[in-house]
Protein backbone atom coordinates (compact mmCIF):
# COMPACT_ATOMS: atom_id res chain seq x y z
CA UNK A 1 0.00 0.00 0.00
CA UNK A 2 2.88 1.91 0.76
CA UNK A 3 4.21 2.27 -2.77
CA UNK A 4 0.57 2.93 -3.75
CA UNK A 5 0.26 6.02 -1.75
CA UNK A 6 4.17 7.25 -2.78
CA UNK A 7 3.28 7.06 -6.76
CA UNK A 8 -0.86 9.15 -5.54
CA UNK A 9 1.52 11.75 -4.58
CA UNK A 10 0.54 11.41 -0.66
CA UNK A 11 3.63 11.08 0.83
CA UNK A 12 7.81 11.54 -0.61
CA UNK A 13 10.54 9.19 -0.67
CA UNK A 14 12.00 9.69 2.83
CA UNK A 15 8.45 8.74 4.30
CA UNK A 16 8.25 5.97 2.14
CA UNK A 17 11.71 4.54 2.83
CA UNK A 18 10.39 5.18 6.61
CA UNK A 19 7.50 3.04 6.08
CA UNK A 20 9.07 0.22 4.32
CA UNK A 21 11.80 -0.36 6.98
CA UNK A 22 9.49 -0.13 9.69
CA UNK A 23 6.97 -2.83 8.24
CA UNK A 24 9.44 -4.82 7.44
CA UNK A 25 11.20 -4.91 11.01
CA UNK A 26 7.81 -5.14 12.30
CA UNK A 27 7.40 -8.42 10.11
CA UNK A 28 10.43 -9.90 11.21
CA UNK A 29 9.84 -9.01 14.67
CA UNK A 30 6.10 -10.50 14.94
CA UNK A 31 6.85 -13.79 12.89
CA UNK A 32 9.82 -14.75 15.06
CA UNK A 33 7.36 -13.87 18.38
CA UNK A 34 5.00 -15.79 16.78
CA UNK A 35 6.56 -18.65 15.84
CA UNK A 36 8.27 -18.65 19.58
CA UNK A 37 4.68 -18.52 20.84
CA UNK A 38 3.75 -21.64 18.93
CA UNK A 39 6.45 -23.86 19.63
CA UNK A 40 6.41 -22.86 23.01
CA UNK A 41 2.40 -23.47 23.62
CA UNK A 42 1.65 -26.42 21.39
CA UNK A 43 3.11 -29.59 22.02
CA UNK A 44 4.96 -30.88 19.21
CA UNK A 45 4.33 -28.19 17.01
CA UNK A 46 6.56 -27.78 13.66
CA UNK A 47 7.12 -24.51 12.09
CA UNK A 48 8.59 -26.86 9.01
CA UNK A 49 5.52 -29.34 8.89
CA UNK A 50 2.97 -26.66 9.89
CA UNK A 51 4.03 -23.57 8.21
CA UNK A 52 3.53 -20.00 9.84
CA UNK A 53 0.70 -18.21 7.77
CA UNK A 54 3.29 -18.04 5.22
CA UNK A 55 1.94 -17.27 2.08
CA UNK A 56 2.44 -19.79 -1.28
CA UNK A 57 1.13 -21.27 -3.95
CA UNK A 58 1.25 -24.61 -6.10
CA UNK A 59 1.05 -28.42 -4.79
CA UNK A 60 0.74 -28.82 -1.16
CA UNK A 61 -0.46 -25.06 -0.64
CA UNK A 62 -4.45 -24.01 -0.03
CA UNK A 63 -6.31 -25.66 -3.11
CA UNK A 64 -2.99 -25.94 -5.15
CA UNK A 65 -3.73 -22.68 -7.46
CA UNK A 66 -0.32 -22.18 -9.87
CA UNK A 67 2.19 -19.52 -9.93
CA UNK A 68 -0.20 -17.44 -12.51
CA UNK A 69 -2.98 -17.97 -10.58
CA UNK A 70 -1.53 -16.96 -7.30
CA UNK A 71 0.47 -13.83 -9.28
CA UNK A 72 -3.24 -12.72 -11.09
CA UNK A 73 -4.51 -12.06 -7.22
CA UNK A 74 -2.60 -11.04 -5.42
CA UNK A 75 -1.72 -8.10 -7.90
CA UNK A 76 -5.63 -7.55 -8.66
CA UNK A 77 -6.65 -8.11 -4.88
CA UNK A 78 -3.56 -5.44 -3.77
CA UNK A 79 -4.91 -2.68 -6.72
CA UNK A 80 -8.51 -3.40 -5.58
CA UNK A 81 -7.61 -2.49 -1.63
CA UNK A 82 -5.48 0.15 -2.79
CA UNK A 83 -7.84 1.68 -4.68
CA UNK A 84 -10.76 2.14 -1.80
CA UNK A 85 -7.84 2.89 0.77
CA UNK A 86 -7.51 5.71 -1.82
CA UNK A 87 -10.86 6.69 -2.69
CA UNK A 88 -11.77 6.26 1.15
CA UNK A 89 -9.47 8.96 2.68
CA UNK A 90 -9.12 10.85 -0.87
CA UNK A 91 -10.34 14.53 -1.51
CA UNK A 92 -13.96 14.48 -1.07
CA UNK A 93 -14.32 11.05 0.64
CA UNK A 94 -16.58 10.57 3.77
CA UNK A 95 -14.32 10.38 6.92
CA UNK A 96 -16.66 8.59 8.82
CA UNK A 97 -17.17 5.68 6.36
CA UNK A 98 -13.52 5.20 5.36
CA UNK A 99 -12.89 2.31 8.12
CA UNK A 100 -16.10 0.57 7.21
CA UNK A 101 -15.19 0.71 3.31
CA UNK A 102 -11.56 -0.34 4.01
CA UNK A 103 -12.58 -3.09 6.47
CA UNK A 104 -14.89 -4.57 4.49
CA UNK A 105 -12.88 -5.02 1.34
CA UNK A 106 -9.81 -6.41 3.34
CA UNK A 107 -12.22 -9.04 4.36
CA UNK A 108 -13.65 -10.12 1.08
CA UNK A 109 -10.20 -10.13 -0.19
CA UNK A 110 -9.04 -12.67 2.62
CA UNK A 111 -12.16 -14.57 1.90
CA UNK A 112 -11.60 -14.80 -2.23
CA UNK A 113 -8.14 -15.54 -1.72
CA UNK A 114 -6.72 -17.92 1.68
CA UNK A 115 -7.27 -20.49 -0.12
CA UNK A 116 -5.62 -18.89 -3.39
CA UNK A 117 -2.10 -17.82 -1.79
CA UNK A 118 -2.78 -16.92 1.98
CA UNK A 119 -3.79 -13.74 1.26
CA UNK A 120 -0.80 -11.14 0.71
CA UNK A 121 -1.95 -8.14 -0.61
CA UNK A 122 1.72 -6.11 1.57
CA UNK A 123 5.27 -7.85 0.71
CA UNK A 124 5.96 -6.87 4.46
CA UNK A 125 3.21 -9.21 5.65
CA UNK A 126 4.68 -12.32 3.46
CA UNK A 127 8.53 -11.41 4.51
CA UNK A 128 8.48 -12.04 7.81
CA UNK A 129 6.73 -15.53 8.20
CA UNK A 130 8.60 -16.14 5.02
CA UNK A 131 12.16 -15.68 6.53
CA UNK A 132 11.29 -17.93 9.90
CA UNK A 133 9.92 -20.68 7.90
CA UNK A 134 12.21 -21.14 5.01
CA UNK A 135 12.12 -23.42 2.48
CA UNK A 136 9.61 -23.27 0.03
CA UNK A 137 8.21 -19.99 1.79
CA UNK A 138 11.25 -17.80 1.15
CA UNK A 139 11.58 -19.80 -2.64
CA UNK A 140 8.31 -18.12 -3.41
CA UNK A 141 8.23 -14.87 -1.74
CA UNK A 142 9.52 -13.01 -4.83
CA UNK A 143 5.74 -13.25 -6.09
CA UNK A 144 4.66 -11.70 -2.95
CA UNK A 145 6.52 -8.76 -2.82
CA UNK A 146 6.40 -8.05 -6.86
CA UNK A 147 2.45 -9.05 -7.49
CA UNK A 148 1.65 -6.26 -4.34
CA UNK A 149 4.02 -3.88 -5.34
CA UNK A 150 2.34 -3.40 -8.99
CA UNK A 151 -1.23 -3.70 -8.18
CA UNK A 152 -0.42 -0.68 -5.47
CA UNK A 153 1.51 1.23 -7.70
CA UNK A 154 -0.89 0.47 -10.46
CA UNK A 155 -3.79 1.73 -7.70
CA UNK A 156 -0.98 4.54 -7.00
CA UNK A 157 -1.32 6.22 -10.47
CA UNK A 158 -5.25 6.18 -10.97
CA UNK A 159 -5.46 7.98 -7.63
CA UNK A 160 -2.80 10.44 -8.96
CA UNK A 161 -5.12 11.42 -12.18
CA UNK A 162 -8.23 11.99 -10.30
CA UNK A 163 -10.04 8.04 -10.60
CA UNK A 164 -10.75 8.03 -6.83
CA UNK A 165 -11.48 11.27 -6.02
CA UNK A 166 -15.30 12.12 -5.24
CA UNK A 167 -17.15 15.04 -7.10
Amino acid sequence: MSLGVLVAGRMNGIQFAGYVVAQCLGAIVAAYLLAQLATGAIAGYDIANSGLAHNGWGVGYGSGYGEGAAFLFEFVATFIFVLVVLGATGKGSQPATAGLAIGLTLTVIHLVGIRITGTSVNPARSLGPALVVGGQALSQLWLFIVAPLLGGAAAGLLSRIGITQAD
